[in-house]
């Protein structure tokens, strides 16, 4: 679901009309993808692919496994944040939490920037294939900890 603010509650700012569709499951998004196994295996082959969208679709998954709620944020066409949630203490929560999804070691991000700008979030982070770390005020996890958030 899109928000239009960064704000809490958010699901007082969703746009009920504006969502993206995810599949369940990661495994069945490269399967209807017609993507074959060998590519992905392959990491000659698999540096020429986009994988943004496989990428996106995990941490979805993961976030759904999790109970968060599914939601993101634009500012009007020219910057969109991956995922928006209330992650922490409820009682000290003061703003939502960017998190954005970089499927390489890539990690630029106009859009987080713009958000946070904007917001002000105590936490943003940054799911991408680089390790723990911090930068510019952005937390850095690995992908493969996405189920810790």
């Amino acid at each position: 679901m899109q928000i239009t603010s960064g704000q809490l509650p958010l699901a007082l700012h969703e746009n009920r009309s504006a969502f993206k569709i995810y599949m369940a499951d990661t495994g069945l998004l490269g399967a209807m993808s017609e993507l074959p196994v060998e590519t992905l295996l392959n990491p000659q082959l698999r540096g020429s692919l986009d994988l943004g969208a496989f990428t996106e679709n995990y941490v979805a998954q993961t976030l759904t496994a999790s109970d968060h709620t599914l939601r993101y944020w634009t500012s009007n066409s020219d910057a969109e944040v991956d995922f928006i949630a209330a992650l922490g203490d409820p009682t000290t929560l003061r703003t939502a939490t960017p998190i954005e999804v970089k499927s390489s070691d890539n990690v630029r991000s106009r859009s987080l920037n713009v958000y946070k700008s904007k917001y002000q979030p105590q936490r943003s982070i940054r799911l991408s294939t680089k390790n723990f770390g911090q930068e510019n005020g952005i937390e850095s996890v690995p992908l493969y900890a996405a189920f810790c958030l």
